[in-house]
């Protein structure tokens, strides 16, 4: 059986601190270049969404400058929960 030895150990944290420092630097090359194609992408998907709003709105003929009133909502009806009983103090 092998035992570690300290040249093994000194060695081991070498190689792990190297491929720290090593993505460390990649990753301030890339992230910028990472960072512009989500942004290009969330861009992308906006404007689809935008085009297929205004192509919805023009084949139903919706009007953007006019008000559009708010559809009428039935009110809810209140659960009756049980009798009302007027407490009075007693001194």
């Amino acid at each position: 059986m092998e035992t570690a030895s300290f040249n093994g150990l000194l060695k081991t944290i070498f190689i792990i601190v190297l491929v720290y420092y090593a993505i460390r630097f990649l990753m301030r090359l890339l992230a910028p270049v990472i960072v512009q194609e989500v942004v290009k992408k969330a861009e992308q998907n906006f404007q689809r969404a935008h085009n297929q709003q205004q192509s919805q709105q023009q084949q139903y003929g919706y009007d953007n400058n006019a008000y559009q009133q708010p559809k009428p909502e039935k009110p809810r009806e209140k659960k009756k929960v049980g009798e009302y009983i007027d407490f009075e103090e007693i001194e």
